[in-house]
């Protein structure tokens, strides 16, 4: 049931999977991130294979993308993320970090740092959630990445109560004026329209990002009116859910998500790409994700 349910938050088990949804937004305007969803089974090496087949798939279609890795999949080796820098040579490649849960976020930062100054193409994610993402925000900005800025899927414990919006904000305030760029990924409107406002204000240049299979007119909306770029993260592989069934005690809409996703599977995906740039009738704010 949950494989069944994540299916509408991916385009496919493939690499061509994902492209093709990429070359379907080009036409819309939407620039991408891809990102591999891999199996926790999957052996460093293998991860790495993966991402670099990506990469060359990713060099021959001319498209505006990045990509998205995760270095606990990479078993945080230097070596292995240093490759995949190699390979984007001098091309418009990109490579951003996802976030996880907190105990790998000292990890990859670490790895980040170690490469940042041979490879100025990196970025990475901070969840609005965590506590220390205002202290990540400084060392990220040191470094000169680039940066997403999410909700964040997984909780920081010794900071329960944080109000995700302010908490979002708040990283945003720190960015502003000194990041060298920044990612919005908030399908949340009033949220998304007060940090590009303020990064703009700032004059740094940023762009909303959005993940593929959930409503996306009315933030893309958002983004146009500003005339700041979209993005969509477009992940494959294995499938997982943006949101966690958990938070279902404290937000019953949870259940409601999971059942529209387990009725109608990757089918929806696909539909709310179609529809991304028209009208649609209903609007939510996402689930948290780390896309972002």
């Amino acid at each position: 049931m949950l494989r069944r349910a994540a299916a509408a938050y991916v385009a496919g088990r493939q690499i061509d999977d994902a492209l093709l949804a990429c070359r379907m937004l080009r036409e819309r305007g939407r620039a991408t991130t891809v990102g591999f969803w891999n199996e926790a089974s999957e052996e460093p090496r293998e991860v790495a294979r993966t991402y670099r087949e990506a990469l060359e798939a990713m060099s021959q279609t001319g498209l505006d993308t990045h990509l998205s890795i995760k270095a606990p999949a990479l078993g945080f080796s230097p070596d292995l993320l240093a490759a995949l820098l190699e390979q984007t040579g001098s091309s418009a490649l990109r490579i951003q970090l996802d976030s996880l849960a907190p105990e790998s976020a000292d990890r990859t930062l670490a790895l980040v740092a170690g490469a940042a100054s041979s490879h100025p193409g990196l970025g990475v994610t901070l969840p609005a959630r965590w506590r220390r993402s205002l202290g990540d925000a400084d060392a990220a900005v040191e470094l000169g990445l680039d940066v997403r800025v999410v909700k964040g899927r997984w909780p920081d414990h010794g900071w329960p109560d944080v109000d995700l919006r302010e908490g979002f904000l708040a990283v945003v305030d720190g960015l502003a004026g000194r990041a060298r760029r920044v990612a919005v990924a908030t399908h949340d409107e009033a949220l998304s329209r007060t940090a590009l406002t303020r990064l703009r204000a700032a004059g740094t240049r940023c762009e909303l990002e959005l993940l593929f299979g959930l409503p996306a007119a009315a933030a893309a909306q958002v983004a146009d009116e500003l005339s700041a770029p979209v993005r969509v993260y477009v992940p494959y592989g294995h499938a997982t859910l943006p949101y966690r069934i958990s938070d279902a005690r404290r937000d019953m809409r949870v259940l409601g998500w999971f059942s529209q996703d387990l009725l109608q599977g990757r089918r929806k995906g696909w539909r709310e790409l179609s529809d991304r740039l028209g009208p649609y009738a209903a609007s939510r704010d996402a689930a948290p994700y780390q896309a972002g």
